[in-house]
């Protein structure tokens, strides 16, 4: 942080989930000759929001915003509404409050139902803010159901041609594995009720003491509800076909904060709650990380669709965060979570740039497309830039979260004797590299295409390169100054690997 602030603000994590809740009934409301006002009723709303993120950033003892309050207790039940941030959820907390905003002000021009659009987004943040300041289980369920709600509703009324599918594959595949994810939160909370009561909040259940067995099976419950929201190779299928359907509001939020609730929960509550747990299943982890990193990657080069690529690829980058997850040790605890940070910022400027394909160029088919930076040259640099970012070109924020996983990989593999698993890590950065390489050159140089009516085609407009000049802005600030971000998530990192065996 630059510096302390002098001063805090009262309620401030309740009202990071109260004000765009109410933006979004009040943008909800604006039908009719208002609709045109709705944007900016959400602007004003997610701004603020994102302002009060950015107080959490300047605030040296983060416990001074420790909310709790009473929910429910009756009958040896209770369950609390406490909110509280970390070095673990700081940066989610921002990321959150600063993609919903710029895709606000990116999707200026949104004229189809804007109310309900707009309403939809800020519907999104309430459901984000509460998963990643949550300390209650309860709370924190209810919270991940919510996101899912407004997402499926933005796939289903605003997405492509096959929106309809791809909405309802989302919401199955995402739901069923949150009631397995359910089961393990019951399982925790009544184990964990060793006075009578069953308390669900993050303290209660982390006093209690569980056995290896109980860890062990209870850990295989909760990582299956989390990671096949990250996704996990083989129940990723949803992915793809939601981002390539999905408007462009609906890929950057879901690619750039909604798939990093699955490696937080695996953090937030397997590793901190049942460390045997992750001890006996550390290899299925790592086994699970290498094989999206190489799968995602590989299957970038296949595909045809801007957006699918670059959806294939979180899946790829994902999978990085779960080998790095998988390490078990400080380092790698510490670069997964800026890996999560680093993704969001990447790939919300990636889904923007594929978005802008679709609607002003017609197609984001590669193979249709050539020698369009010479037409484009602002969407052109855009998509150089997010792409260079993707494949970890130094000094930009993506080469240090990749540089850091392959060194705690690199730890991790020698402490068992098996250093030639770096090479799958080394494997999927040059895949990473190619595809993306691949893409631009086939995009963007060489001779202009005339498959395509280009009579029509528009470079950036003034909304959408305020919205990505500041997420690049971003990319290159925490690239040059790594240690901005990290500086946040060392303490919790190195704490969470000392109680976990594992320094």
């Amino acid at each position: 942080m630059f510096f302390d602030l002098p001063f805090e603000i009262p309620y401030l994590l309740t009202l990071l989930v109260v004000i765009p809740f109410l933006g979004a009934v009040v943008t909800l409301m604006m039908g009719g000759k208002r609709q045109k006002f709705a944007k900016y009723a959400a602007g004003a709303f997610s701004a603020l929001t994102m302002i009060l993120s950015m107080v959490l950033l300047f605030t040296e003892d983060l416990s001074v915003y420790n909310e709790s309050y009473t929910w429910i207790e009756t009958a040896g039940l209770k369950m609390s509404f406490i909110l509280q941030v970390d070095g673990l959820s700081i940066l989610m907390v921002f990321l959150t409050g600063l993609l919903v905003f710029l895709v606000t002000v990116f999707s200026a021009r949104e004229n189809d139902k804007p109310n309900y659009f707009f309403a939809l987004l800020l519907a999104m943040e309430v459901g984000l803010m509460g998963v990643y300041m949550s300390a209650d289980y309860f709370l924190f369920y209810i919270m991940w159901e919510v996101t899912l709600i407004p997402m499926y509703f933005l796939i289903s009324w605003f997405g492509g041609p096959r929106r309809h599918y791809a909405a309802i594959k989302f919401f199955i595949y995402t739901h069923i594995a949150s009631l397995v994810m359910l089961i393990g939160i019951f399982a925790l909370a009544f184990e964990a009720a060793g006075t009578g009561i069953v308390d669900f909040s993050f303290a209660a259940v982390a006093a209690g003491t569980f056995s290896s067995t109980f860890q062990i099976l209870v850990f295989a419950l909760l990582f299956f509800g989390f990671a096949v929201k990250m996704p996990i190779v083989p129940f990723h299928t949803w992915l793809p076909d939601a981002h390539t359907e999905a408007p462009t509001a609906g890929s950057v939020l879901l690619a750039g904060v909604m798939l990093k609730m699955g490696s937080y929960g695996i953090i937030r509550i397997c590793l901190e709650v049942l460390p045997e747990g992750a001890e006996y299943w550390q290899p299925m982890m790592i086994f699970i990380g290498i094989l999206a990193m190489i799968y995602g990657a590989y299957a970038c080069i296949a595909q045809k669709d801007l957006k699918k690529m670059v959806a294939f690829s979180s899946i790829s980058h994902m999978g990085m965060v779960m080998v790095a997850m998988g390490c078990l040790n400080a380092v790698g605890i510490e670069f997964a979570i800026f890996q999560m940070f680093a993704h969001g910022l990447i790939s919300a400027v990636l889904f923007m740039v594929c978005g802008m394909a679709g609607h002003n160029i017609g197609t984001r088919e590669i193979p249709l497309l050539g020698g369009i930076a010479g037409k484009m040259p602002v969407f052109a640099t855009f998509m150089m830039f997010g792409f260079m970012a993707s494949l970890g070109l130094p000094p930009l924020i993506g080469f240090w979260a990749e540089f850091g996983i392959i060194f705690a990989f690199y730890d991790y593999a020698s402490s068992i004797d098996m250093i030639w698993l770096i090479v799958f890590c080394l494997a999927s950065l040059m895949l990473t590299a190619g595809y993306y390489l691949w893409a631009m050159q086939r995009s963007l140089f060489g001779k202009l295409t005339d498959k395509v009516d280009l009579s029509h085609i528009h470079d950036v407009n003034r909304p959408e390169a305020i919205a990505m000049g500041v997420i690049c802005g971003c990319i290159a600030l925490f690239g040059l100054w790594p240690d901005l971000a990290l500086g946040f998530i060392e303490e919790y990192a190195t704490n969470l690997s000392i109680s976990l065996g594992v320094i």
